[in-house]
């Protein structure tokens, strides 16, 4: 009768019960909460960067922001301010200008005959150069800091480690990647540049 007593003893005790049960569900909780942190951190790094972004465009209109030294400086602060809130990270900052808000919001490529139908500009496929920059461009804007007038679409990225270790517990990349983009118009300095009539190009 006792040999019969034990387990039916040891199968009514609940004694440590709690423990297990915490054992269970603490790795899912953790993972739940490094989860939360590193979007909010995330999240937290993407308010920062766009006000550094709108505060840098803002100055980068200016009349006497055009030149290539004054366009190296505010990028420069933009790069330290960065650096202040991920200083390991990869950062890249772009100039792409338009003629109008509107050609920037559409973001547009050039035309061009996609005859093999992948999608990009390729294998001498014919385009239209429309601001004559010798290249196709897929979103159909320009380079640089443009002029007078001109809709400039500045955008900042950073590339940096992630600050919880989620990558060892549930795969994702050990990086995180987050940007800020604005789009403002140059001051009226001069009168806007017009381009040309558009050329007849072919792709690499």
């Amino acid at each position: 009768m006792r040999r019969l007593a034990l387990p039916r003893a040891l199968a009514a005790d609940e004694r440590g019960s709690t423990l297990v049960e915490f054992a269970i569900v603490a790795p899912v909780m953790g993972i739940m909460l490094l989860g939360a942190f590193d979007v909010g951190h995330t999240l937290y790094m993407r308010s920062v960067l766009q006000g550094v972004v709108q505060k840098t465009a803002r100055d980068a209109t200016l009349q006497d922001a055009g030149t290539p030294e004054n366009a190296q400086m505010l990028d420069d602060r933009v790069r330290a301010q960065a650096k202040a809130i991920a200083n390991n990270g990869d950062i890249k900052i772009t100039r792409r200008f338009y003629r109008t808000f509107t050609a920037a919001a559409a973001a547009k490529a050039e035309d061009w005959s996609d005859i093999n139908k992948n999608g990009r500009c390729d294998d001498g496929e014919p385009y239209e150069d429309a601001n004559q920059n010798n290249v196709w461009d897929a979103d159909g804007g320009d380079q640089g800091q443009g002029g007078a007038k001109d809709a400039v679409l500045y955008t900042v990225s950073i590339t940096y480690p992630r600050m919880f270790p989620l990558y060892n517990l549930i795969g994702v990349p050990p990086t995180t990647t987050v940007s800020a983009d604005t789009v403002l118009r140059n001051q009226p300095y001069g009168d806007q540049g017009q381009y040309a009539a558009p050329v007849q190009r072919n792709c690499p």
